[in-house]
């Protein structure tokens, strides 16, 4: 079985990475996530690094080598930690915003013995953006939420030139019914891309008509969004 973390607060386990977020500014060519193990038990892995882009609604992860990750295995210690160093390898100032996920993959310890149960692997996904050399760049998100297969699907096209981190996200419909979608975190929306969810509302709920949005875009309170439903 395979649990997937988001990297963000970036602690489960024993094993814990810092940044949970990478910028790489105009003219900086590297950086670096340290990773800790908090465990009394060697903590093996890997790193692979993918460009991240958005098709249909939904993430597309295609492997690369623009960026490369040193070590890309990983073996640390009990109570200590290692660096990964993640390389571009262009100098060129890119003219839009560029993505990519780094993942790193906990492999199971070798010598697991015959029924021991599942084994659990964790997946630490830490998305990274090389920032083009225009700093003013910044997203901008049109809403919409229709109807699918019986539940509710959020639509959010980013023509911005930056990507939109979601958090914190609630509608609310023109009763003033409220509607808590993620307390936290809820997903990205890259610099001229759409991205699809499905809502974690029941398929009745009262979502149709003009609604209100109230998010936290890129650490920022937003709640000057509106919401339209769409046939």
């Amino acid at each position: 079985m395979i649990a997937q973390v988001l990297a963000w607060p970036a602690l489960a386990a024993n094993l814990q990475i810092s940044p949970v977020m990478i910028n790489l500014r105009a003219g900086q060519g590297a950086a670096g996530i340290q990773m800790q193990n908090l465990g009394e038990t060697p903590v093996y892995g890997q790193v692979r690094v993918y460009q991240w882009e958005q098709k249909d609604g939904d993430d597309v992860l295609t492997p690369t080598q623009d960026v490369v990750a040193s070590p890309p295995i990983i073996q640390i210690a009990p109570k200590t930690s290692q660096v990964i160093r993640l390389v571009r390898r262009s100098d060129q100032l890119p003219v839009g915003e560029l993505c990519y996920r780094i993942l790193i993959d906990e492999i199971p310890k070798e010598e697991n013995t015959p029924g021991s149960g599942v084994d659990i692997r964790l997946r630490y996904s830490v998305p990274m953006f090389v920032l083009p050399a225009d700093e003013r760049a910044a997203p901008a998100l049109a809403w919409a939420v229709y109807r699918k297969e019986g539940g509710w699907i959020l639509r959010v096209r980013n023509s911005g030139t930056q990507r939109a981190q979601i958090g914190a996200l609630e509608l609310s419909n023109a009763a003033g019914q409220q509607f808590v979608i993620a307390p936290g975190l809820f997903g990205y929306v890259l610099a001229g891309k759409v991205r699809e969810w499905r809502l974690p509302t029941s398929g009745d709920a009262d979502l149709n008509g003009t609604l209100a949005v109230k998010a936290n875009i890129n650490a920022r309170p937003s709640s000057a969004s509106t919401v339209s439903r769409v046939d």
